[in-house]
């Protein structure tokens, strides 16, 4: 079997790392292409270092834009690719742009398209990934779930049962497997900071960071923690910071603006932090598997299940909500259970239900 597999931002690369080389103990010779969707080295070079993914096969080199510019520019330039190198399928991760236009790409020229996290659902429409998430999912001949929900909207959607595969969550798997050495690195402490007396800190969400009331909300809660809040600055949220001329600790206070940091640095910040605050979905995983509490700033979230089991708290915008999440979770139990097949065994099980079969899309 030869597959293309598509990544091109920092969630996907976290997830392929496990499963690269699932794939090649089978067999299965799978190439990666690299869109360059994340091109900055501090989102893209270093976790390749840090996860010893193989290089990609090939490098698109798409870049910034709006969402139709960076998507249909990765479509057009992985459609060449695919319609050159015809794998048996195109293999398409989470919910990022280049995941919509690797399977916008892929069935146009009728490549069967395999989608690992499919059916994760935020109900809301306004955020992109959302829209990125139904349109794959429907247009995928094999949908491999990480949760329980997931199934579940899938199956409320028309999707056939035999396309769909439960092999747990592939981000839960690299934390698994590199916990061990993150938590050797002791990264808190080349900020200057103290294990378990610190809350660590994450925003890029247009939700968040595009809304001028809403950053300063974030900004505002976190400089007046009783605790240092270590924050990596996104590329994407520094500018905004700055035209709202937040790009310093609001007041002298708590905040600890710093540059981006690799996997291995952030797993470390996050298995040692008091508490996380974040609008990420990633994070919400990772914190959840490390047994730190966290808080996630937005409307809703897709990682649901993080609720349910108690590692996360969802809070709005506003400063008031944001402080008392954040105090609840320092004050939390961290006995919660880990979620099922949030394990090490994901990308084995990937590799089984690639092993069934791949079903066609009706016509082909």
């Amino acid at each position: 079997m030869r597959l293309i597999v598509v990544v091109g931002a920092r969630p996907n690369f976290i997830k392929v790392a496990p499963l690269m080389p699932a794939l090649a103990a089978a067999g299965i010779d799978a190439g990666l292409v690299h869109t360059g969707q994340h091109y900055d080295a501090a989102l893209s070079d270093v976790f390749f270092a840090d996860l010893a993914i193989p290089e990609p096969r090939w490098s698109l080199g798409v870049g910034s834009g709006t969402h139709a510019v960076q998507t249909g520019t990765a479509m057009m330039r992985l459609e060449e690719l695919f319609a050159a190198e015809k794998p048996d399928a195109v293999v398409v991760v989470g919910d990022v742009n280049s995941t919509l236009a690797g399977a916008l790409a892929a069935a146009k020229i009728g490549l069967p398209v395999v989608h690992l996290e499919a059916g994760l659902r935020s109900g809301d429409m306004s955020m992109p990934e959302e829209v990125n998430r139904l349109v794959t999912d429907q247009l995928s001949s094999m949908l491999l779930a990480p949760t329980r929900d997931a199934l579940e909207h899938l199956a409320a959607e028309g999707v056939s049962a035999d396309r769909v595969h439960f092999v747990g969550n592939i981000m839960a798997e690299s934390v698994v497997r590199n916990v061990g050495r993150a938590r050797e690195r002791g990264a808190c402490g080349r900020f200057g900071l103290e294990a378990g007396a610190y809350v660590l800190a994450t925003t890029h969400r247009p939700e968040n960071v595009d809304a001028p009331e809403a950053l300063a909300a974030i900004v505002g809660a976190l400089d007046g923690c009783s605790l240092p809040v270590l924050f990596p600055v996104h590329p994407r949220t520094l500018p905004k910071l700055e035209a709202a001329g937040m790009a310093g600790a609001a007041g002298g206070g708590s905040l600890r603006p710093v540059d981006p940091v690799g996997y291995l640095d952030m797993l470390s910040l996050q298995c040692d932090a008091a508490a996380i605050v974040t609008d990420s979905g990633g994070v919400q995983e990772e914190s959840c598997m490390v047994g730190v509490p966290c808080v996630t700033v937005r409307r809703n979230t897709e990682r649901q299940v993080t609720l349910e089991v108690g590692s996360n708290r969802l809070v709005p915008a506003e400063r008031g909500a944001i402080e008392a999440g954040l105090a609840e979770a320092m004050a939390a139990s961290r006995d919660w259970a880990v979620p099922e097949r949030w394990d090490d065994r994901v990308a084995a099980r990937v590799v089984e239900a690639l092993g069934c079969g791949i079903l066609p899309l009706a016509g082909y």
